[in-house]
């Protein structure tokens, strides 16, 4: 049987705690799931970063979290959709679109990308 850990997670968006037993072999995401927490995501898979949270205690493995950057991992971000716990855990969400500056900020040269539409000729 699998060690199980208590992750506390803050959801930012709507300013709630929830307080989770997590087996050290389930998906953050999908342990709260089970548990009728309902958190952000997207993609399920590591691939996006709408489920990101920054690790404020403990320790996460997260091996198939190709859509977070080394650096940001590094830094204590984590996507729950593919992390486990390691330990007792507190994370707290991240806006998506404040991750995904983080992360790809440096190849924009002014910020965001900003689009224009084409005029529509008569």
């Amino acid at each position: 049987m699998a060690a199980t850990h208590t992750v506390t997670i803050h959801h930012r968006g709507i300013d709630q705690t929830y307080t989770l037993q997590v087996p050290e072999d389930s998906y953050i995401l999908h342990a709260a799931e089970a548990q009728a927490v309902a958190l952000p995501f997207a993609c399920r898979n590591g691939a996006c970063t709408t489920c990101a949270v920054r690790i404020l205690a403990g320790q996460v493995a997260q091996p198939e979290a190709m859509g977070l950057s080394l650096d940001l991992r590094q830094r204590g971000y984590a996507l729950l959709c593919v992390s486990y716990a390691r330990s007792d855990l507190e994370v707290e969400t991240q806006d998506e679109d404040e991750v995904y500056e983080l992360q790809f900020g440096r190849y924009f040269g002014q910020g965001r990308v900003r689009f224009s539409l084409p005029l529509e000729e008569d």
